[in-house]
This record gives C-alpha cells, structure tokens and sequence, in this order.
C-alpha cells in the first residue's frame, strides 16, 4: 500500500525489511508466549516471540519447531542477561519466607536456591532454532555470541530503558533498538538491575530521545494498547512497536481467566511496579499480595524482598498455587499501564486492526 506520511513510510520499509506485512511484534513474554499467540500474530503479519528466560534448551527448539509448523511468519527468541550472583541473606531470607507463609503453602529454605537455565546452552539452542531475530533484555550479549548470531544472518533486537543504554546497545552491534518505556508490563529491562527505578522513563520521552541517538531502527514498546499509541509512537519516530498486555486476553494466550479479567479492568494507575514477585522490578496488576509486599511501615510491615533470582524461587510455591486455583490475589499478574484497552478476541485480528486504525489515523 502506497502512503505519503512518513511514519508509515518508515514502518513499510521496516516491515520489507524484516520480512513482516504489518509492524507489529509480539513483546516476549517469559511464562506468557504460547506457541498459538505467536502463530496467530506472525499469521496475520506481524512477528511472533518466545521469552526463553525460564527454557531449558531443548524446549527453546521445541517451541521455534511447533511455531514454523503453524506458520511461515517469523518470530522472535528472547534472552535476559544473566545478573552477577545475587549476595545472599539467609536471616531476610526467613523473613520473607515467612511473610509469604500468609499467602500460599509454606515456603522450603531450599527454595530460594532454584537456579536459572544454563544461559550459554540457551545461546546454543537459540542459533540451532534459526529464528530470524534474536532479542536481548537486561544488557548486550558478550561479543562473541554477536559475532555468531551475524554468521548465521540473525538480526539483533536489544530492549533499553535508558539513551545511555541505547547508545550501549548500537556499539556492541544491535540491529534494532527497542525502547521499552516505564509503562511496559512485566519486567523492566535496566541493564543495572540496583538501578532500575531510578532511571523510570515513559515511552513518550524516552522514544524520541533514542531516536535521535542511535542510527539503527527503534521499536517501541510499553504502554501502546490501541491504534491511537501505535500511530503515536510512529510519528514520534518508530520504525515499528511491541505489544505484550494488549494481546493476553486472547484465547491463544491463554491465560488463567482471572488475570485476563483483571487486566481487562485495570486502570493505569491500578497497576504498580514491584519486586516482591522475582527480585527484579516489574509492573505488575496491584493485587492484594503486590500491595502488601510493598508496606514497609506499620501496622504490617513487609520485609525487603530478596534479589532476584532468589525471590523468585520463595516465592514460586505461592505463585503456583495462585495459578492452581486462578486466584489473581496471589498470581505473578503482570500488566502494563494501558492494560484496559487490552480487548478480547483473536490475537491475529487484534494485530490487524492495531495497524489498520494507526494507518488510518495517519492517512
């Protein structure tokens, strides 16, 4: 389709490039992307993504094989860099341990113990995949895995929460820029996890400020949940957008019924970031166990939470339990700022529609 602005200009020749017919990419969600959403989304144009952070290999090639086998669109394999290893605390370690005790099943000492995939064999299973696009959240991949993702002609998509870690991101070689402002569901992907809410920035003014930083295409993501935010970030200099909240109350998603609910009803301000469910901050619907981690004076005050990846594991028993009985009180609710426009229905039709309204905003 022939246009004259632009905004879309620049998303077509994005989507040409990348092999897309819309610039809509699903946001890799680790726990949340499903091989049917991402089939669904490359399906109707747009690119699918897997979040591996929690994969072990084998399951990394296993989810790209049954997606080729629904579609030929492409997608996305995402990675966190790993964290330096967390400084443990056994005495805070109990208090949190007991503070979670009110929220689900007791909570095993051992349980902050639970150690992530091997990151290595994950780059290993990402590469043997072949997906045309590699995404990178919490740092830059170390040289020589760069290097290895450019021989197989893999593109590089790095997530930033900052200019200075874009600039970052284009000098280790990111083919793409994603910038992730503070409005994202989910976690925050501040290369410095001690630093991450000191440096929140909305997607307004973080995005035009990386544009005009880095040379190399920028994604936007975070907060964009209609039309009206897709063709806002084009015109602030997009080359294309990511969305993850405004795709979960799909039923290729399928998530439990009470998050999706609550996403539904969620107004921005009904949504908080916390680290009480992993260690690392993230925006999370503001339920009554995210609200309750977060009270740190009295009359019930709750302790600090360990760092990630040991919250995690504390709290993994509650969050199973919550899952087990679709009680959203004690589920890892992530949700993003614009969660109520999230609408119901197809994940492909959604797709569609975002960049049929964005194009006729900006015909």
């Amino acid at each position: 389709m022939a246009t004259s602005h632009p905004a879309l200009r620049r998303a077509e020749a994005f989507s040409q490039a990348h092999n897309l017919r819309i610039p809509i990419l699903l946001a890799p969600m680790a726990g949340a992307c499903p091989p049917s959403l991402s089939i669904a989304v490359a399906n109707a144009g747009g690119l699918g993504a897997c979040g591996g952070l929690l994969m072990q290999p084998e399951a990394i090639k296993a989810w790209a094989a049954v997606v080729r086998a629904g579609s030929n669109g492409g997608f996305q394999l995402n990675l966190w860099i790993p964290d330096p290893s967390p400084r443990r605390d056994g005495a805070a370690e109990d208090a949190v341990r007991a503070f979670l005790g009110s929220w689900g099943p007791e909570v095993a000492r051992a349980a902050g113990d639970a150690a992530p995939p091997d990151f290595r064999a994950q780059c290993e299973a990402m590469l043997e995949a072949g997906p045309r696009i590699i995404s990178s959240i919490m740092g830059v991949y170390p040289p020589a895995f760069v290097d290895r993702m450019k021989a197989h002609g893999i593109k590089w998509f790095a997530t930033v929460t900052t200019v200075t870690e874009a600039r970052a991101a284009e000098d280790a070689g990111a083919d793409a820029i994603v910038a992730q402002g503070v409005e994202a569901g989910g976690h925050r992907g501040a290369f410095d996890a001690q630093k991450a809410e000191a440096s929140m920035v909305g997607l307004i003014s973080l995005l035009p400020a990386v544009v005009d930083a880095v040379r190399v295409p920028v994604v936007a993501t975070g907060g964009i949940g209609d039309a009206r935010g897709v063709a806002a970030a084009l015109v602030l200099g997009a080359s294309a957008v990511q969305i993850g909240t405004g795709f979960l109350r799909s039923p290729e998603a399928k998530l439990p019924s009470a998050w999706a609910d609550a996403i539904g009803r969620s107004l921005p301000e009904q949504t908080m970031v916390t680290r009480a469910f992993s260690g690392r901050p993230g925006r999370a619907i503001a339920t009554a166990y995210a609200r309750a981690a977060s009270a740190i004076e009295a009359p019930s005050p709750a302790p600090s939470p360990a760092p990630y990846p040991v919250q995690r594991g504390l709290t993994q028993a509650m969050r199973d339990a919550g899952t087990k009985n679709n009680d959203i009180d004690r589920m890892q609710a992530w949700a993003g700022q614009s969660a109520a426009m999230a609408r119901q229905g197809a994940a492909g039709d959604i797709a569609r529609e975002l960049w049929e309204g964005a194009q006729a905003l900006l015909a």
